[in-house]
């Protein structure tokens, strides 16, 4: 009698630390379903939402004039490819300024050769005797001092916009409201192989994300090869003050310093999308996204806080499935299985419906390895960032 009661203590108790494995499962799903239902189904959301059209000539008048500003260095091959696709967009005002950051290949000959061709390209220069850690910075600060119009768009050398409509886009963000910052979507070329899939997919989650949680009102960061703000917001703000001692953050910290519910808009139509050039090694990568990585510690704490959450969740939520299929009974396993299946299925169709609009690849059942994968070389990055101090300058 004593063993049976101890035997069914024993079940109960198995039984009960189930249950409670799997509730906590339970919870991870359901922050991570509200994640991407709230959050990065941002998107699609607001592509529901019947927005004006600026491809006629009606809507010509009240549209703002822009200043494209493009920092340049060793840029010579980006510059003869893609900026006369900056120079030829279809907007009714505008200008571009390259600003030339101690270039020593033929960059300069390059500028020159469109300074001749187009009446609307400007160029201008960082000073040599310029020593700061992020020189892209004070390049940028330059450009703006440099600016003739109101609205600033920044975007990179090896940045190609997705179609002659690209400005008219980014400047419907402006239109209407109090709107001081627009956030644009910047991809990735899309080739072979696992590095370029890896890249590929950080790239859309890490976009969805920060557009969706602007959408949601909460803008924590921008992309640099798809950017815009006002010129008064800029320099009212002091620019960069403050962070030229980082070695990165000229897009992302400005915006988590100066977006707020009320200022910031999203843009993610398809024409608005801007395609630059990928890293080929994942030496590159990493030292790429290592420095991006570099200043997250100095978003407000709010921004921490909500970014924080979604990585944490997934890895509990991987934990604990592999926990109830491991040592769980058959029962608790299947219904872990089925959660599981549930928030894959929800991520499968956000992200894929989501790169559709955009114009991007589509992702399969790789997106398992991918969503493991990411969180754990973003906390390797984070984790050894302080045995990296060697300077960065651009």
């Amino acid at each position: 009698m004593r063993s049976v009661l101890l035997d069914f203590w024993l079940q109960l108790s198995n039984w009960q630390l189930d249950s409670c494995l799997l509730l906590a499962m339970l919870l991870m799903v359901a922050h991570q379903l509200y994640h991407y239902l709230r959050y990065m189904a941002g998107v699609l959301w607001e592509q529901l939402n019947t927005r004006k059209q600026l491809h006629s000539n009606e809507a010509i008048p009240t549209l703002p004039t822009i200043s494209v500003i493009v920092c340049a260095r060793n840029e010579r091959d980006n510059l003869r490819d893609y900026l006369h696709t900056l120079l030829n967009q279809d907007y009714p005002c505008f200008e571009v300024i390259v600003v030339d950051d101690g270039s020593e290949d033929q960059t300069t000959m390059i500028l020159e050769q469109y300074a001749r061709q187009y009446t609307n390209f400007y160029r201008t220069f960082v000073p040599r005797e310029a020593r700061v850690i992020s020189s892209k910075k004070l390049a940028l600060t330059i450009g703006a001092k440099a600016a003739h119009n109101e609205c600033l768009v920044l975007t990179d050398a090896d940045c190609r916009p997705e179609s002659r409509y690209w400005l008219r886009e980014m400047a419907s963000g402006f239109i209407g409201g109090k709107t001081e910052v627009v956030l644009g979507f910047s991809a990735y070329f899309e080739k072979e192989g696992l590095l370029n899939g890896l890249i590929c997919y950080d790239t859309l989650f890490t976009g969805l994300q920060y557009l969706g949680m602007a959408r949601a009102g909460y803008p924590y960061m921008g992309v640099g090869r798809n950017l815009a703000y006002r010129r008064d917001t800029f320099f009212n703000n002091n620019g960069f003050q403050g962070l030229l001692g980082e070695r990165a953050g000229d897009d992302d910290l400005f915006v988590n310093k100066v977006a707020n519910k009320n200022n910031t808009s999203i843009v993610c139509s398809k024409e608005s999308v801007v395609w630059s050039i990928p890293k080929t090694t994942w030496r590159d990568w990493l030292h790429q996204k290592r420095r991006h990585l570099s200043v997250s510690p100095h978003y407000n704490i709010n921004s921490k806080l909500r970014l924080v959450v979604e990585p944490m969740t997934r890895g509990m939520m991987y934990l604990l499935l592999i926990l109830l299929l491991a040592f769980g009974d058959g029962l608790m396993g299947c219904a872990a299985l089925l959660l599981f299946v549930i928030r894959l299925i929800i991520q499968l169709l956000v992200m894929n419906l989501s790169a559709r609009r955009l114009g991007l690849q589509r992702h399969g059942l790789e997106i398992i390895c991918y969503d493991i994968a990411l969180p754990i070389i973003n906390l390797y990055m984070l984790c050894t960032q302080s045995f990296r101090k060697q300077p960065i300058y651009w």
